[in-house]
């Protein structure tokens, strides 16, 4: 007979809750209150039937959420009331999976502390076994096939645990309960070494054979890293090419066989206190650099580094980030200095995967492999992350909304999203159908969508090669399994030359399906959506500065001032049109931007040391002749042509490359002129343009050129730029402002990811009374679009 007095509740959780450790949290939580019933796992999250005294239960609920898990995510709890069924224990039960149901599933997490202790501790039954993992840690999105998340619908489902492994995971009181990577030396994967080949001055080849224990292989591939061997080392989501970040001529080789020449390279350092030694840390960094996500974080690197300056020449900052596996740890531990850890992969290829991939596209890479055989089911990257600080000597006015993201310093901003981050959802502040955003050409990401929740996938690459389409297609088709998607509409770039709109053309036949939507505004509308903004929240003035993107007149856009929110955006405002002589060739030798920029706003070839007449001949022949040579707007190439015009940089090997030295240049600039926070403004004129206004740049150009023949220096006139832009950015926003009364700002873009225009840009805005947007979960890049994509699709649809 049931006891009248005692109640059941039926729980239902969604969010990421699986393979976080909540089940035997609901276990210990239900023993504390003296609860009896159950919990399951299923395939829309976690289902919890509960009874006993009313008072015992509203505690549960409450604590339920309260002291949820560190890496639970709980994005609902619903509650019912139900009779009682006499239960006299809680029990965990098995998983049931439901047909069309879908949970969210955590990202892989950074080794935990505990997971750490064990490693190091000789009496450790797991001592130096480097899969180590619990509930807390580990692989999670790479290696899971489907849902709900058991050990048979993971990779890990080859490897049989052994007696001591079972009794943990069966133990709804141990931190490994169904921890569905759980393994020890006995029964899970193993490491083992392959030499491709010797370069000249190797050391000679050790015994290599399958008998090597997994610390053996560890210490030996330590010694080679030592000696200046390139390793390709197999991780959570894929391979890293790894080197002695303080051997100078590694470094060089690893670089020429990349075919990466200056791009800057990501650094693993084993500790905290190593890191400090290297860089400059605070207190928002290290809490990046430890937190379980682990990312690369972007560091202002010591003049006193031992790392070499060929790991990120021209630069002030490291990519640096800890041991995010254990295998990480006990290599950095035994190699005792920091190595580059960069993706395995030759330059712009998606990140290496499988062994035998490996093997065929890193063989020439690598002059040897640390392989193991747990299988990677999702490529995955390493995320990486900047802090920006406000800037000195600018700032001390009260920011017209003291609650804006953007008005607290310092602010966190991803410039790659991927490892510890995807695939976990951006939430939005409305409701969604199922839609498919194919994102941009470079960096690209796609997003899903269904419910409030938007997947962007993690980190795809720039669709540039087959191969990179290949891994966007798997991914894709991943997520849809994953969440249970089937897109009704499919978003994309109206470039009509992109792989990912040709994708997108290709696999929707239905014309009322397909949504093109313009790259400036997705990105807009993806910084609304970063922040939470609702459609009825109104419009915004929005700031989208980049390097290029397909306009509305068939132009290159990327300097660009709108009105409007969801429902549309006018476009009032943009930097004027300027040559941009030989199109992409252009991009790669910005001296061209420099000498086509030149003749049109001064009428004259500006004299650029170091470059061939006869290629000047030419090019100015083209500008005049308008011979392959299309017009732009784009910021991000008045920083290319800049860069070029003062020497800085007049060709470039990677995206960026000269507007982050002439940043850098401007940047070493503060550091020694402490008191010039205030320079001199490079003028600029506004002219009516129908409803809106062109940003003309004559003046302003022409004062850049007396600077430089006045004998100003390059890095002091690479911080009276980044100051001007600031104030024309903030100058337009002003002059919108007056005409529509708008106060809120939206900055979104690459040229944002520039440390100092951001800081310089938000300080400006704010003490002239605007409230500002900026990215926080997503990155400003392109890498931030199809999520704007899909929340422009959605309105464009009829959504509310």
């Amino acid at each position: 007979m049931v006891d009248s007095a005692v109640q059941l509740k039926q729980i239902s959780v969604r969010g990421v809750v699986q393979g976080v450790g909540f089940r035997p949290f609901v276990y210990r939580l239900a023993h504390d209150h003296g609860l009896a019933g159950w919990v399951l796992n299923h395939s829309g999250g976690v289902e919890i039937e509960v009874e006993g005294p009313s008072p015992a239960l509203d505690a549960f609920v409450h604590d339920l959420v309260a002291q949820a898990p560190p890496l639970a995510r709980i994005v609902a709890v619903e509650v019912r009331d139900a009779p009682p069924n006499g239960y006299t224990r809680f029990e965990i039960r098995h998983s049931v999976a439901e047909e069309g149901r879908y949970q969210l599933i955590s990202p892989d997490i950074a080794t935990c502390a505990e997971c750490v202790r064990e490693l190091f501790d000789p009496a450790d039954r797991r001592y130096r076994y480097p899969f180590t993992n619990c509930t807390n840690c580990g692989p999670r999105f790479t290696i899971i096939r489907d849902i709900p998340y058991d050990r048979p619908l993971t990779t890990m489902e080859p490897f049989r645990m052994c007696a001591a492994c079972q009794r943990e995971y069966d133990d709804p009181l141990d931190r490994r309960f169904h921890a569905q990577p759980n393994a020890c030396p006995v029964c899970g994967p193993h490491l083992w070494l392959e030499i491709t080949h010797r370069e000249p001055g190797h050391s000679a080849d050790p015994a290599i054979n399958s008998d090597m224990t997994d610390s053996e292989v560890i210490a030996q591939a330590a010694r080679w890293l030592r000696a200046g061997w390139i390793l390709a080392i197999k991780g959570l989501g894929g391979f890293h090419l790894a080197c002695d970040a303080t051997n100078r001529e590694a470094v060089q080789t690893l670089r020429a066989r990349k075919a990466r020449p200056a791009k800057p390279l990501a650094v693993m350092m084993a500790t905290l206190d190593e890191v400090l030694r290297h860089c400059h840390v605070s207190h928002a960094e290290q809490e990046l650099l430890t937190s379980p996500q682990c990312p690369i974080v972007l560091l202002r690197w010591r003049d006193d580094s031992t790392v070499v300056r060929e790991v990120a020449p021209g630069n002030l900052y490291l990519g640096v980030m800890l041991p995010y596996t254990p295998l990480h740890h006990l290599l950095l531990r035994e190699v005792d200095r920091p190595l580059v850890m960069t993706s395995g992969n030759l330059s712009e290829e998606p990140i290496a995967q499988d062994n035998d991939e490996a093997r065929r596209r890193l063989g020439p890479l690598a002059d040897a492999f640390v392989m193991h055989n747990r299988e990677i089911h999702a490529r995955y990257d390493d995320s990486v992350v900047m802090v920006v600080d406000a800037p000195p000597g600018v700032g001390g006015a009260e920011p017209a909304d003291p609650s804006s993201a953007a008005s607290r310093w310092p602010s966190v901003q991803m410039i790659r999203r991927a490892r510890g981050y995807a695939p976990f959802p951006i939430r939005l502040p409305f409701r969604v159908g199922q839609i498919l955003a194919v994102g941009a050409e470079l960096k690209n990401t796609f997003c899903l969508t269904r419910d409030d929740f938007a997947f962007v996938s993690q980190h795809i690459g720039d669709m540039e090669n087959v191969e990179t389409l290949e891994h966007f297609e798997a991914t894709i088709a991943l997520y849809r399994h994953l969440f249970r998607i089937e897109p009704e509409l499919i978003a994309y770039d109206l470039h009509p030359d992109y792989l990912a709109t040709r994708y997108a053309l290709s696999t929707s036949h239905d014309p009322a399906a397909r949504i093109p939507v313009q790259h400036h505004h997705a990105h807009i509308a993806a910084c609304l959506a970063d922040n939470g903004w609702k459609a009825e929240d109104g419009e915004v003035i929005g700031v989208a500065w980049d390097g290029t993107g397909y306009g509305l007149d068939g132009r290159i856009w990327g300097g660009e001032f709108f009105v409007g929110g969801y429902h549309g955006f006018r476009r009032l405002a943009h930097l004027e049109y300027l040559p941009m002589p030989g199109g992409e060739a252009a991009i790669r030798n910005p001296w061209r931007l420099a000498l086509g920029y030149g003749l049109a706003l001064t009428g004259e070839a500006p004299d650029l040391p170091g470059i061939p007449d006869a290629e000047m001949r030419v090019v100015r022949h083209q500008v005049e002749r308008g011979l392959n040579t299309p017009y732009t707007s784009a910021a991000g190439r008045l920083f290319d042509a800049v860069a070029a015009l003062l020497g800085v940089r007049h060709r470039v090997s990677y995206e960026a490359q000269a507007a982050i030295e002439l940043e850098m240049r401007a940047t070493a600039w503060a550091a020694r002129s402490p008191s010039d926070r205030c320079p001199p403004l490079y003028p600029y004129q506004l002219e009516r343009s129908g409803e809106g206004w062109v940003i003309c740049l004559g003046e302003w150009f022409r004062a850049i050129l007396a600077d430089r023949a006045g004998g100003v220096t390059v890095d002091e006139i690479g911080w009276r730029f980044h100051h001007s832009l600031a104030e024309i950015l903030t100058g337009v926003c002003r002059r919108i402002a007056d005409e529509t009364g708008l106060r809120t700002v939206a900055l979104s873009g690459g040229c944002f990811q520039n440390r100092l225009l951001l800081a310089l840009s938000v300080a400006r805005l704010e003490e002239a009374g605007f409230r500002v947007l900026i990215h926080r979960q997503v990155p400003c890049n392109d890498g931030g679009v199809s999520l704007g994509q899909a929340v422009l699709a959605h309105f464009a649809s009829g959504g509310q």
